[in-house]
């Protein structure tokens, strides 16, 4: 058996009329979702120097939309920049079993491609499909925590290979041409977690870097360019590279007969995964009891050990996170703002908050606790409990199973839209925006990409 090639079998054989409705509806839910982080994240200083490069490459305003800005750029660095873009506010849709994030490589590497080859909407839903496929399934057979105790970013590693096939599916590569281009990713694939250290961007590059080699890799398999065949299986493969307890069954388990696009989650916090289901059990406790932060003696959460190395160790730099990075992933930091504001979203993780004198002294009210319970379930649930004590002595403790934006909990339509809407007034008026909704709402019925994707740059 190959697992390499039956993956390219089974995506070279995939046409769109073999897809339920449901699917194609979530292909359209998070591809409005990937707009309006990608558009919002357009903002960020980290986009802003990406966008410096891509203006200094560029020949002309030809090529794919840089969503949320005036110019096209090159459509493999139209791919780069919206994946980086994307990526850079915390609050694209996640898979939980795989600890990724499908949409910020996939979305970016099917709109470029699409541009480029002037396909329509269907051919775009079909390579969606087959890139989040691609990338969880890689994702759950290397174990999140293999990924991060090797020092993998598992959105950057196996993003590369779900960038390669949706745009092999994109351009129309069969079978050999998607073997050939996966086996050219696995030569690309990267994403160190280093970024950790100091708080730096190359967690947002890995997305954008993703989405751009991924593309190369197809585009030079389009032209004959050979790559091993057994790139994910073989003995230096990608499953015994970058694991040290891959298990392969998972590739291909059960393919064919569901869809991981529809085990996806959203995200409503603007923070890493891990922080969201223990900020959400935080929120529950002080809106179902209307608490004051100065009714609040201490804080414990429970937290899954994957995500503790990310959200909860070193203490002392959790503790006193310097920038927005730090921020993003700092467990007292987003549990002190839920307290302080009750929410915690992009008005929360601001370097002005960081700086308060006020957050500071309600994160040192802040404990946390790994707790084996929690890991029983994961990576299938990702719980977490608070435990909130109280200055008089009373105590409230929950626990939450599936956190708002899980597939059992999801945000609806309306919901999402209101997002979308709340992330991208900056730089669309209403009408524009509305618009966009609609037309997204209907995928399927557009004709051309390139002439449909004007809409998604700023005017003003």
């Amino acid at each position: 058996m190959s697992i390499t090639i039956d993956l390219a079998r089974y995506c070279g054989e995939l046409k769109f009329n073999q897809l339920p409705d449901e699917v194609i509806d979530r292909v359209k839910y998070f591809f409005l979702d990937f707009i309006g982080v990608a558009c919002r994240g357009s903002r960020e200083d980290s986009s802003r120097s990406i966008y410096r490069f891509i203006h200094e490459m560029r020949c002309g305003n030809r090529g794919g939309v840089l969503i949320g800005t005036k110019e096209r750029a090159p459509f493999i660095y139209s791919a780069l920049g919206n994946g980086v873009f994307g990526h850079a506010i915390e609050m694209d849709d996640v898979n939980n079993e795989s600890s990724l994030h499908p949409g910020v490589v996939v979305f970016p590497s099917a709109l470029a491609t699409g541009e480029m080859v002037k396909a329509n909407g269907k051919k775009l839903i079909e390579a969606v499909v087959l890139g989040y496929e691609i990338m969880v399934r890689l994702g759950k057979a290397l174990g999140p925590k293999n990924s991060y105790d090797r020092g993998f970013h598992p959105t950057g590693t196996c993003g590369t290979f779900a960038s390669s096939v949706t745009a092999s599916k994109m351009i129309g590569l069969k079978e050999e041409g998607i073997t050939n281009a996966m086996g050219i990713a696995g030569s690309q694939a990267a994403g160190s977690m280093e970024y950790l250290a100091q708080g730096a961007w190359t967690k947002r590059f890995h997305a954008g870097w993703a989405a751009h080699s991924g593309m190369v890799a197809a585009l030079i398999a389009k032209r004959g360019f050979r790559g091993p065949i057994s790139i994910i299986e073989g003995r230096d493969g990608f499953l015994h590279a970058y694991s040290n307890g891959a298990d392969a069954t998972k590739v291909l388990e059960g393919i064919g007969s569901g869809f991981e696009i529809l085990r996806t989650s959203v995200k409503p916090y603007a923070c890493c995964r891990y922080m969201q289901p223990p900020i959400d059990a935080l929120l529950k406790i002080i809106k179902e009891n209307d608490l004051k932060p100065n009714q609040v003696e201490k804080v414990t959460l429970g937290l899954l050990s994957a995500g503790a190395s990310l959200i909860a160790e070193p203490a002392e730099m959790k503790y006193r996170p310097q920038s927005i990075v730090d921020a993003q992933f700092s467990m007292p930091f987003g549990a002190a703002v839920a307290l302080l504001y009750r929410k915690a979203g992009l008005g929360e993780f601001q370097l002005s908050r960081i700086r308060s004198e006020e957050v500071n002294r309600v994160m040192k009210k802040v404990e946390y606790r790994v707790d084996p319970d929690l890991d029983r379930t994961f990576p299938r649930q990702w719980c977490a409990t608070a435990e909130v004590l109280l200055t008089d002595g009373k105590h409230y403790f929950t626990k939450v199973e599936y956190c708002k934006g899980d597939p059992e909990n999801p945000l609806s339509w309306e919901e999402l839209i209101e997002k979308f809407h709340d992330l991208s007034n900056r730089i669309w008026e209403k009408e524009r925006r509305a618009k966009i909704v609609d037309q997204i709402k209907n995928l399927e019925e557009i004709r051309d990409l390139k002439k449909w994707s004007s809409i998604l740059l700023r005017n003003r």
